[in-house]
């Protein structure tokens, strides 16, 4: 239950102004049909998280635990660094593919930018982590994309509008800053015991 509670909300805090949920702002502002969007996040989310959890969990098996530990610790620094620096979209990133309809329109766009993202990025590392518990961090990094992007299709700017994203992303660094540091001080522990 930890993998599934911190995977949840460390994703939901890291999208917080990310460019996925920006393209979900424009697919909701261009196509205005809530459901198909909020439909295709999901499946492209489940896919995209299933990816790189899997290779979260394959990378356990042929790291050793120590080199594990100094990997995840200074990846996850690296994303509280990466996190206070906001994304952008262009409305270009969008266009092209509206004869796959909204719901493909969405998996499509939602999937590519997904691609090497920070959350993307961070589901690997929790699978890494959390390598026993390969479906809950899935589990969790969706459910953290979905309470990021589904209120933003559905009030669009207002939700933006009154968010403070800044302090947002400050509390997702640090959250990933302390991750990381737990991380790098967990191989050294035994050595001073």
């Amino acid at each position: 239950m930890e993998a599934f509670l911190i995977s949840t909300s460390v994703v939901a805090l890291a999208e917080m102004g990310d460019k996925t949920q920006l393209l979900s702002l424009v697919l909701a502002a261009r196509f205005r049909k809530p459901v198909p969007i909020v439909l295709g996040i999901l499946a492209a989310t489940i896919v995209n998280h299933a990816l790189a959890g899997a290779v979260g969990a394959w990378i356990t098996r042929y790291l050793g635990e120590s080199a594990l530990h100094w990997i995840l610790g200074i990846s996850f620094i690296v994303m509280a660094i990466w996190i206070l620096i906001p994304d952008k979209i262009d409305e270009d990133d969008v266009g092209g593919h509206s004869k796959w309809g909204v719901f493909g329109t969405t998996v499509i766009a939602f999937f590519l930018a997904e691609m090497g993202d920070k959350t993307q990025i961070a589901t690997v590392m929790l699978a890494a982590k959390y390598s026993t518990a390969y479906a809950w961090v899935v589990a969790g990094t969706t459910l953290g994309m979905m309470l990021a992007n589904a209120p933003v299709v559905w009030l669009g700017d207002r939700i933006v509008k009154k968010v403070p994203l800044r302090a947002v992303h400050v509390v997702s660094a640090v959250i990933f800053l302390v991750l990381g540091l737990v991380a790098l001080y967990a191989p050294v522990r035994p050595l001073l015991a």
